[in-house]
């Protein structure tokens, strides 16, 4: 037990000073400053929890847009083309609903590129509170599967609704941000 004391010992040290030298290095991205400067969205999140949330009211109606930190990055993941991947997209969902609890969900991932910077993997409807919460309820259909004017459609009410490339910008860049900031304190 005493053999391993000066290796703890020397552990903390290296780890308190390289903790100090990050906190002491690090500065919020502009494009997270900019975007909540100029945003209609709350941005919700909790010291030590991987979940973030931007929150708005649409009318009558609350959106909620969740994702969570980015997994570190894994050299070993190759594209199609066998170049390793370093774009990595961050999984979300947009959640629409009313007073009553009753909405849609849509989930997502960020995606890069210009023009269009989300892709949408289903989208799930439901009339209560319950029914959204349910852990083992139906995701719904595919969206591909979708007929095409139904697509446009429900993509075009996601825009409605606020996504946009800035918030795909915005939701990249917190995901690897609080994955930092989580690193920096330890939790």
């Amino acid at each position: 037990r005493s053999t391993l004391f000066p290796y703890t010992t020397l552990f903390r040290s290296v780890l308190s000073a390289e903790l100090k030298h990050e906190e002491e290095q690090y500065e919020q991205p502009k494009e997270i400053k900019d975007f909540l400067k100029s945003t209609d969205f709350k941005f919700v999140e909790s010291d030590g929890d991987v979940n973030m949330a931007l929150e708005r009211t649409v009318g009558d109606k609350v959106v909620r847009i969740e994702w969570q930190i980015a997994t570190p990055y894994n050299p070993e993941i190759e594209g199609e083309d066998g170049e390793v991947d370093t774009e990595q997209a961050t999984e979300l969902s947009v959640t629409c609903e009313d007073k009553n609890g009753a909405g849609m969900t849509f989930y997502c991932s960020t995606h890069t590129g210009e023009d269009h910077r989300y892709v949408i993997g289903n989208v799930k409807s439901f009339t209560s509170v319950e029914e959204r919460d349910l852990p083992s309820g139906y995701n719904g259909p595919e969206f591909e599967d979708l007929d095409d004017k139904l697509q446009e459609a429900l993509d075009e009410y996601l825009a409605e609704l606020g996504m946009s490339a800035e918030v795909c910008d915005f939701i990249d860049a917190m995901a690897i941000d609080k994955r930092s900031e989580e690193r920096r304190v330890g939790k």
